[in-house]
């Protein structure tokens, strides 16, 4: 017997992409979806770019008043902030009996010329949704616009979601790739060059260096215009990763920091060369007591990259100014 409507499905999440490559995209492809919902009474959730919403609320007519609409800046701030407050928000909705879909359009712009790239990033935390968001069956469409997005990160796309909505319907996806699978590919991913010129490099021998590390890049980020907020962050992430360099790792921990524009770069680097699980930091852990360094290193930074070669792990942090200064609580 099916779930009834409104009810969450357990143990199953379906993660579907929608490829946008004109508004008459959304006409033939989600509208359908969209009038089943209200049709049946079902809730939806909709977050996506103010000219989706103009084409979809256009499209829906006096249909667009049965659905809710979310602002896109509540869900795609720091990166796995964003992560973390949607994941809350579906266990929220699954306490109270209900599974609501979801219609998502990422607000992470292809940008070569940034020190990083966010997109990839953020991928990586999609593909991950996979297995943190099963046990709340709330389905999920997320629309990704090939006009903005170049064919490599419209092909990433397609293999993270296990379900592609096309002129034939909802279709299972061949090239779905597991969320373990897909990290593994990214957990060592080679970072961009280290530059010549550094603001921070420390050699700390024992655990109790730590807290000169953490002087040091107090003093930094308040040298850069970080506020005392941005900069506690900034401390917070780069304490939970030195201390897993001696907790895991092996001293001497190495830190460095540097500033590319106006984001601040943390690296850490320890002699263990333990590989890092290539999920690790992406789900809150069961006691916040144990395992929550990297989790919370990705809750304050934007985007956290690792690699593993021998005798070295490296872990590396990037604070965009904007970005940290957000209050999260405000959105």
């Amino acid at each position: 017997m099916s779930a009834p409507a409104g009810r969450p499905t357990r143990g199953r999440f379906e993660h579907t992409a929608l490829i946008v490559d004109s508004d008459d995209s959304l006409d033939r492809l989600l509208m359908p979806v969209l009038r089943r919902h209200v049709s049946d009474g079902e809730p939806v959730m909709i977050v996506v770019s103010p000219g989706t919403e103009r084409v979809l609320r256009t499209l829906l007519g006096a249909d667009a008043l049965a659905l809710t609409w979310g602002e896109a800046g509540a869900f795609y701030q720091r990166l796995g902030f964003a992560y973390e407050a949607f994941r809350r928000f579906l266990r929220q909705q699954h306490a109270q009996g209900r599974s609501v879909r979801v219609i998502a359009e990422p607000d992470i712009p292809t940008d070569l010329d940034a020190p990083v790239d966010r997109v990839a990033a953020y991928l990586s935390y999609e593909s991950a949704c996979n297995d943190a968001f099963a046990e709340y069956g709330c389905p999920v469409i997320c629309l990704w616009d090939s006009r903005r997005h170049p064919t490599l990160v419209i092909e990433n796309v397609r293999s993270i979601h296990d379900h592609e909505l096309t002129d034939r319907g909802k279709r299972h996806n061949s090239a779905f790739v597991p969320a373990q699978d897909y990290l593994a590919g990214r957990a060592d991913v080679t970072m961009p060059a280290t530059p010549a010129d550094i603001d921070i490099d420390s050699t700390l021998s024992v655990m109790a260096d730590v807290g000169r590390g953490r002087e040091s890049v107090a003093g930094w980020a308040t040298d850069h215009g970080f506020a005392p907020a941005a900069t506690a962050q900034v401390v917070a992430a780069t304490n939970e990763v030195l201390t897993n360099g001696f907790q895991h790792g092996a001293p001497p921990v190495r830190l460095r920091g540097w500033q590319h524009g106006s984001t601040l770069v943390v690296q850490v680097d320890d002699r263990g060369g333990r590989a890092i699980p290539p999920d690790a930091g992406y789900r809150a852990p069961a006691r916040p007591a144990t395992g929550a360094g990297l989790w919370i290193a990705r809750q304050f930074a934007d985007i956290v990259l690792t690699r593993t070669v021998t005798g070295n792990t490296a872990v590396r942090m990037y604070f965009p100014h904007a970005l940290t200064h957000r209050d999260p609580g405000g959105s």
